[in-house]
């Protein structure tokens, strides 16, 4: 059992990174393999609607997108962890993540996602909303805590001081990993749930003259 973690921090060894230190301190004791991914300082292009992912299955561009999507395909779970800047992700790592969920064509149905977000002060909880998007319209289910997943600190190594953001990641970490090996379990036994044919509607319906 594997999950991947997404470091949207351009810091190596920022306050993002003492949220995930924590998570995977946790990991460690519960089985849980893990691989983290420093993304913030790479230069990411946003989507550009080429359509190419359609016919080839991977995006056009062939950078770490490309190289995060075959273990995202192999892993049971998803972590994404991000600064906040102006009560939003990281811009590298949204543009990151619009095109990893966009572009890869595999079953994300039941790998269990989970965000945490670090700040100075506010803004946490519109970065922790957006982030989970991404995995409520996959079909992920998402691990809780015992607060909204954040970590506060301004200085590098400040969020060391925030306690109770450090117990809130592993509290986290404990939780994912039960979900991970229960859904292992469940597939095992009842395999994924039914899926349905696929339909889209839109909002505007133009009609012919």
């Amino acid at each position: 059992m594997k999950t991947l973690i997404i470091n949207g921090s351009p810091r190596e060894n920022g306050n993002t990174s003492i949220a995930i230190r924590e998570i995977t301190s946790i990991f460690n004791k519960e089985g849980i393999e893990h691989e983290t991914i420093q993304l913030g300082a790479k230069a990411i292009r946003g989507c550009i609607a080429c359509g190419t992912c359609s016919k080839t299955g991977k995006c056009a561009f062939d950078d770490e997108v490309n190289a995060a999507a075959e273990k995202f395909e192999k892993a049971d779970g998803l972590i994404i962890a991000s600064p906040v800047y102006y009560a939003s992700a990281n811009a590298t790592l949204m543009a990151f993540l619009q095109r990893l969920f966009y572009s890869t064509p595999f079953d994300k149905t039941m790998k269990v996602g989970a965000s945490i977000a670090c700040c100075r002060r506010g803004g946490a909880s519109a970065t922790f909303d957006e982030l989970n998007k991404f995995f409520t319209i996959s079909g992920m289910p998402i691990a809780s805590s015992q607060y909204w997943n954040s970590i506060h600190g301004r200085i590098p190594g400040e969020a060391e001081k925030d306690d109770e953001g450090k117990q809130t990641a592993r509290t986290l970490a404990r939780n994912m990993s039960f979900l991970i090996k229960s859904i292992a379990l469940g597939k095992e036994k009842y395999g994924l749930p039914e899926k349905e044919r696929r339909l889209s509607t839109n909002f505007i319906n133009c009609h012919d003259k």
